[in-house]
């Protein structure tokens, strides 16, 4: 059946679609907002397509990691062709993480940052990109060409100088920017040292600046919660500069 849909039926579609679990519909939703209705989204059109993706991803990712695990513990127990097997699921994998994140990508840098106000809007694009491109660094066996590392350095670098300079310290998207950032630095450039710094001093600006003026803390529920995640991973990380 033909309906034509107005841009508050597509994102009310989205939002259907997200209560299914059908990220991919809600993607293509917005994806069809984009076209039809210009590439600047709302925050809610925005945060619908960021979390429709992340979940995509973090299947993918999961999935990956579970027979990567099986790999390592099956090593020795296994016949040559089930290790072969395991591989082959794995690239399978590889390959689906590897177009979801192009997908994204390249949804990012053509259409949705060119269009970007400065600000929120911005930082919150650019993080998306560094997010995306630290996903792809993971799986450079694909790629060994490309230097899918130093771009999303590039892109986490960007994203918070301008958050710096646009965002409080206690801004949600600020401290999750420093958050991803920070992990970046603990996962693909294994410096849980530099990891540290970085989430130390962006978890001290925020904790100072809501001490100073608590009344103006905005999403502070937000907020609170990737503090808390922040505390968590500098624990970790300290402990394993600790470890030495």
């Amino acid at each position: 059946m033909d309906v034509t849909l107005s841009r508050l039926d597509r994102l009310y579609l989205a939002k259907i679609a997200d209560q299914a679990e059908r990220y991919q519909d809600v993607i293509n939703q917005l994806k069809d907002i984009v076209i039809t209705s210009g590439p600047q989204l709302t925050i809610d059109e925005r945060n619908l397509l960021s979390i429709a993706y992340k979940n995509l991803t973090a299947t993918l990712r999961s999935s990956w990691r579970t027979i990567d695990a099986l790999q390592k513990k099956e090593v020795l127990l296994s016949t040559r062709q089930e290790l072969k097997l395991m591989r082959v699921q794995k690239e399978r994998i590889e390959k689906d993480i590897d177009a979801l994140c192009r997908d994204v990508v390249d949804l990012l840098e053509n259409t949705l940052i060119p269009a970007a106000n400065d600000g929120e809007e911005m930082v919150f694009y650019s993080k998306m990109r560094g997010d995306y491109y630290r996903y792809l660094a993971e799986l450079t066996r694909l790629h060994p060409k490309e230097n899918l590392a130093s771009t999303s350095l590039e892109a986490y670098k960007s994203a918070y100088k301008h958050a710096l300079i646009t965002l409080s310290p206690t801004h949600p998207t600020r401290l999750g920017l420093a958050l991803n950032f920070a992990v970046y630095f603990h996962d693909i450039m294994r410096s849980p040292e530099r990891a540290c710094h970085l989430a130390k001093h962006a978890f001290d600006k925020a904790v100072s600046a809501a001490s100073e003026s608590p009344a103006t803390v905005a999403n502070l529920e937000d907020s609170l919660m990737i503090l808390q995640l922040m505390r968590d991973d500098l624990i970790l990380w300290q402990g394993e500069i600790n470890r030495g």
